[in-house]
């Protein structure tokens, strides 16, 4: 019998089950809404800038490739996209800031003044920027590939202005992507490629490496016994689940399922801990029997580690 699946959540809805096993009184919810928004606000953004991406053409060969996780020993980094030419590499950053947007020159900080004109300091993208194009020249040098770098920023958001800007580096807004885009190529002179630009891209598919994410009681510094146990369900989404004749069954609803303990496991490990115990695993289902979580553990596709007394489990991935 095939083992059920296990795998991380996305980060969006790993911020939707923390907020559903968060007490509506908790002191953080109203953050963690905030930060669930963002979030969801961020991926619209990228995939403005991505539906953008598809008015850009070149009789060129070119090569765009979207999510870009590369690593050089314990430095990892993550571009939102890069594009491939004979001319350049050109990464491009996606950015989610509205509102009027700083880039004060003499002091070095960025920040922008939202719709009521409060004042928010922010990391620079262009620091960002820099680091992943330190990255990229090291990266490429390390593979023998002979090809000059570049950046661009894309600031996401309809509602955004710029009041200043970096003369030195090259940002702009979703409607301006592709131009900007023209731009900065011509400042490349077209060459006879010293490689294949198909084996650069193949390359680099070859060698990128799963991202890594923080679960998020351990970014938040949440202590997970503040989360709300129980194993929740799919139909009326309520942490109602209770395991009866092999089966779990909702005590709200009446719904069945047999793996619902599966996606349970997949919250536990996008929220609290890349490994869990036979006795995490009870006390974050909210199970009784030892020996049904064991039958239950044994039933997912997780790899065992550890002594066989409190052994833990953890996913392949």
């Amino acid at each position: 019998m095939d083992k059920k699946e296990v795998i991380l959540l996305s980060e969006i809805e790993a911020l939707e089950c923390l907020l559903n096993r968060l007490p509506e009184e908790h002191s953080h919810r109203k953050f963690f809404e905030v930060e669930l928004y963002r979030s969801k606000a961020g991926k619209l953004g990228e995939a403005r800038m991505k539906k953008k991406f598809k008015e850009f053409y070149s009789e060129e060969e070119h090569h765009i490739i979207w999510n870009v996780n590369l690593a050089i020993g314990d430095w990892r980094v993550q571009m939102d996209g890069l594009l491939l030419t004979d001319r350049c590499a050109l990464i491009i950053e996606s950015k989610n800031i509205s509102g009027k947007i700083h880039f004060d020159e003499a002091t070095g900080e960025f920040y922008r003044f939202n719709e009521i004109e409060e004042k928010t300091v922010m990391e620079d993208p262009v620091i960002q920027l820099n680091k992943h194009m330190r990255f990229l020249a090291s990266w490429f040098k390390l593979q023998k590939i002979n090809l000059p770098i570049d950046g661009l920023i894309v600031f996401t958001p309809k509602q955004c202005e710029f009041i200043s800007k970096p003369k030195d580096k090259f940002i702009c807004k979703t409607y301006q992507m592709v131009d900007y885009l023209h731009i900065i190529l011509q400042n490349y002179p077209q060459r006879t490629a010293s490689h294949r630009l198909m084996n650069v891209k193949s390359t680099i598919a070859d060698n990128q490496v799963p991202y890594q994410r923080v679960p998020l009681c351990e970014r938040y510094r949440l202590d997970p016994k503040e989360l709300r146990a129980g194993v929740r369900c799919y139909m009326c989404k309520y942490y109602s689940m209770e395991r009866k004749n092999k089966r779990w069954k909702c005590e709200k609803c009446g719904e069945k399922a047999l793996c619902a303990h599966a996606y349970a496991v997949s919250e536990y490990f996008s929220l609290i801990g890349s490994t869990i115990s036979n006795r995490q695993f009870r006390e974050f289902c909210a199970l009784e029997s030892q020996p049904v979580a064991t039958r239950l553990i044994t039933g997912l596709n997780l790899e065992e580690s550890g002594e066989r007394k409190g052994s833990q489990v953890r996913t392949i991935v």
